[in-house]
This record gives structure tokens, sequence and C-alpha cells, in this order.
């Protein structure tokens, strides 16, 4: 009886010790798939989020470039009325005042005048046309397509431009120059309608690993928090053109300051498509 007795009471201290000891593990291992939970949760909860993220930069994205893809055509469009049609009729007028019998000598003075006007104008219409091709900025480059608008633009005399290149010039691709291109015809725009200025500098430095437009003009300038009204959409529209081709756009003016437009790109990044960037000073 007494062996049994014994015998039982090492049992009970067996199970306790096993109860205490599984007790313990349980105590030890609990936290440890707590833990592994808690950081499969988190990684699912931000691959969530980046998922969205990239949904939400790929719609802006897209976005982007449809408006940059309709403007292109629209203007391109606009191209081929102008170089199809309009200087197929003025040169239709030129060759008809051409045949008139000069008989009077005041009346020769103002077909020769009106000649060398319809001549002048089918120039200009014909340099407009091409500014508007993407086909002539592709083949021509940026530096080249810049100059020629330089010439154009002073030719006008609405405001006198001076081009700088510095650093050895080399292409970014179509897209890129492209949409470079744009975003100065819309400077070039608000110079023309908005700032009253007399001067307008572009400068373009180029090194292997930066990109520099630099628009720059002595006109009126403006209130930074113009950018954010509606009034500077035109300004945002360059900023989000910049973000399309992964470059930065800084705007700079100040009443009676003029105005400074920054363009910096990464020639080597090839991200085409950034986030939009909202920069002024």
């Amino acid at each position: 009886m007494l062996v049994l007795f014994i015998y039982l009471h090492k049992m009970v201290d067996k199970g306790i010790t096993e109860l205490i000891l599984i007790s313990t593990l349980i105590f030890l291992i609990a936290p440890t798939f707590i833990l592994i939970y808690i950081f499969i949760y988190n990684q699912r909860k931000k691959k969530h989020i980046e998922e969205k993220e990239h949904l939400k930069s790929e719609f802006q994205q897209e976005l982007l470039k449809t408006q940059i893809e309709v403007q292109e055509q629209t203007l391109t469009n606009i191209s081929r009325e102008i170089h199809d049609n309009i200087t197929q009729v003025l040169s239709f007028v030129k060759l008809n005042l051409a045949m008139i019998d000069p008989t009077d000598e005041h009346c020769k003075n103002k077909v020769n005048e009106s000649r060398e006007l319809i001549a002048q104008t089918i120039n200009d219409l014909r340099n407009l046309s091409k500014s508007l091709s993407f086909e002539h900025i592709a083949r021509l480059g940026l530096v080249k397509t810049l100059e020629i608008e330089s010439e154009r633009i002073n030719s006008s005399g609405l405001v006198n431009t001076q081009i700088v290149v510095e650093g050895e010039a080399y292409t970014l691709g179509e897209q890129r120059e492209l949409v470079l291109f744009r975003i100065f015809q819309e400077a070039l725009n608000n110079t023309l309608k908005h700032s009253g200025a007399k001067h307008l500098k572009i400068n373009l430095q180029y090194s292997k690993l930066l990109l520099n437009l630099t628009l720059e003009d002595d006109g009126i300038g403006f209130s930074p928090w113009l950018i954010e009204e509606s009034l500077g959409s035109g300004l945002k529209n360059m900023q989000s053109r910049a973000a399309l081709i992964g470059a930065v756009a800084t705007i700079d003016s100040l009443p009676g300051k003029g105005c400074c437009i920054k363009v910096t790109l990464n020639p080597l990044d090839q991200q085409l498509y950034g986030p939009p960037t909202n920069s002024s000073g």
C-alpha cells in the first residue's frame, strides 16, 4: 500500500512538472506567434497601401500622358491646316498680284508692297507650322528648334529673345524634348500675354548628370500664391508636364522682379513618368 502511494505521488509530481513545462513553453511560444502574426499583417497592409498608391500613380501618369497626347494631336491638326490650306490660298493671291499689269506707278508700288506682305505672311505661317509639328521638333532636336523659335520671336518684335547653350548638347529622346519644348511654349505664352517683358533669356545647361532649362524674363512678375490659384493653371501645367518626364520645374517670381522658370532633369534617369511636383519661390 505504501509502495502504491509513493508511486501515485511520483506520478502526480511528474504530471505537475510536465504541466509546468508545457505551460512555460506555451507562455514562451505564444508571443512569438503573436509577433509573427502582427508582422505578416503589417506586411500585407503595407503591400495593400503600396498597391493603392501604385494604382493612383499609374492613373495620374496615364491622365497626364493622355492630356499631352490630346494636345499634341490638336497641335498637329492645326499645323496641317496652316500648311495645307492657308499657305496655298496666300500663294494663289500672291500669284494673282504678280499677273496685274503695273501701268500705274502708284498701283505698282501698292502691288509690290502687298506681294512683300503676303510673302512675309507665308514665311511666318510656314515657320509657325513647323514649330507646331512634332516631326519638326524630333528631326531638328531641342536646341535647334529653340534657336529657330528665338529667331522667329525676334523677327516679330514682340520681345527680344536670347538663347545661350552651355556644355555639349546631346539628345534627350523625342518624348522628353517634346515636353521641354511645350514647357517653353507655355512660358513664352505667359511672357507675351501677361508679363509685359521686353527681354526673354533661354538658357540650356548640359552636363553628364544634369540638364537645366531656364527661362527668365524681365516682366512685371507675380505673387507666388498665384500658382495655387485658378489663374495659375498654366504655371501648374508646366510643373505637371515636367513631372511627366521625371523632371522638376521650379517657378520663382515676385511683383516687379520678373519670372524665372527652371526645369531640372537627370538625363540618365529612365523613369519617364513621375509624380506631379509643386514648387514655387
